[in-house]
């Protein structure tokens, strides 16, 4: 027998607003059970739990996630995220498409914004 991951859990000062955000990063809803004010605040579709804990973070993540957007280029993605409340860490975009950007949400968790798939397919062709 073998296991799933049921969740990818991410440690959080408020798991909800935190929640919120990557809801509407990916476009998917937070559970209807989810309140502000919650311990805990799951998005099912993309298998992410958010949890509150009385820590701050206070190294770089150990993991982190990769977005690649599905209707927009990577730059426009990039702005449409800052908008939201995500910072810029480090920019790895190059001149000629390539590479990438590294992002923080609001409680700082990095994460990078990878080429769209439509943008890999023009730079093959």
């Amino acid at each position: 027998m073998t296991s799933a991951i049921r969740h990818v859990t991410v440690d959080s000062f408020d798991a909800y607003a935190l929640g919120s955000f990557w809801a509407e990063v990916l476009g998917e809803p937070l559970h209807d059970d989810d309140k502000p004010g919650d311990p805990e605040a799951l998005i099912e579709g993309a298998g992410l739990l958010f949890v509150t804990v009385p820590e701050a973070k206070s190294v770089k993540n150990r993991v982190h996630l990769d977005i690649q957007p599905q209707d927009r280029t990577r730059d426009e993605e990039v702005e449409r995220l800052l908008a939201l409340g995500a910072t810029l860490v480090d920019d790895q975009r190059r001149p000629d498409g390539r590479g990438w950007a590294v992002l923080a949400d609001p409680e700082g968790n990095e994460f990078c914004v990878e080429r769209s798939a439509a943008e890999r397919t023009d730079a093959v062709g």
